[in-house]
């Protein structure tokens, strides 16, 4: 696997979701969250699954998260400073909703080269469509800081949306921000979330799961416009769903450059719980 590509290197977390081929092809760098299910604490992408994570949820097993240590960070570093790279961006999810920034800012103060550390205000594939967009300007010849700024720039051009179950997942990770709002009427409707200044956010209500993919599909399509765009749609242990929502955006966004249909990883997958389905939409600049 590439370390580097040329002189700037690309360093992400697990939670971006990107897929292990792109990761490799791209020569982007992954340190992994944890999760501990029950007594055992497992690295996001090995034993920790989302089929894992699932499992343990529906069986009422205590499900959590961790972010990685400096001393991850640190070892990515090296590496891709080793593998000749000059100077690094690493672009992490939300500093709201979990301490891997922070991490990630410790561990660039100890090394000996120019580190850009990247907040994206974002989760899962919002994320990971950052770190292409940092990957991309790289390739374009980009130095670090550039690189870092096409990031934070398609990071805020990002749109998510989501749909869940229950509340209950996020409610217990502590990741509901405003949306503990809804908690008082979950049980009655079906709510729709979103991703504002980095936290989760409630977006509406809605009365069937039906409606509420529906209504997901109306968002994804009005964020997307005419412009070309990348899209995700994630879930955790809600195939179909995906599938069908998928097929619907392929045909509505023919402008669509991608259309990426994956499970959620283990970690972001702890939070939302099984049935949980999301889509990312990611303009692309001109």
């Amino acid at each position: 696997m590439a370390t580097s590509r040329g002189r700037v290197a690309i360093v992400t977390d697990s939670t971006a979701s990107l897929p292990a081929e792109v990761a490799a092809r791209r020569g982007i760098l992954v340190v992994p969250l944890r999760v501990v299910v029950g007594a055992r604490a497992l690295e996001e992408g090995s034993a920790a699954t989302h089929h894992a994570v699932a499992r343990a949820l529906a069986a009422f097993e205590p499900v959590s998260t961790s972010r990685p240590a400096p001393a991850a960070f640190s070892t990515a570093y090296a590496a891709a400073l080793d593998a000749g790279a000059k100077s690094i961006v690493s672009i992490h999810l939300s500093s709201q909703m979990s301490g891997t920034y922070e991490s990630a800012l410790a561990a660039a103060r100890g090394i000996d080269a120019p580190v850009e550390v990247v907040d994206s205000a974002q989760i899962g594939l919002a994320t990971g469509f950052a770190v292409l967009a940092a990957a991309d300007a790289t390739d374009a010849g980009a130095d670090a800081g550039a690189a870092a700024d096409a990031a934070c720039a398609r990071a805020d051009a990002c749109a998510s949306y989501f749909y869940v179950d229950t509340l209950e997942y996020l409610r217990r990770g502590g990741r509901l921000g405003a949306a503990v709002a809804l908690l008082g009427s979950a049980l009655a409707v079906k709510p729709l979330l979103t991703v504002l200044g980095g936290r989760v956010e409630p977006l509406e209500k809605v009365r069937t799961t039906g409606r509420a993919l529906a209504r997901i599909e109306e968002l994804a399509v009005e964020a997307a416009g005419s412009g070309e765009v990348d899209v995700g749609v994630q879930h955790l242990a809600a195939g179909p769903r995906a599938a069908e929502l998928a097929a619907r955006l392929r045909q509505r966004l023919p402008r669509a450059r991608l259309v990426w249909e994956l499970e959620v990883g283990a970690v972001v997958g702890a939070h939302v719980g099984p049935g949980a389905v999301a889509v990312v939409v990611a303009p692309h600049d001109g």
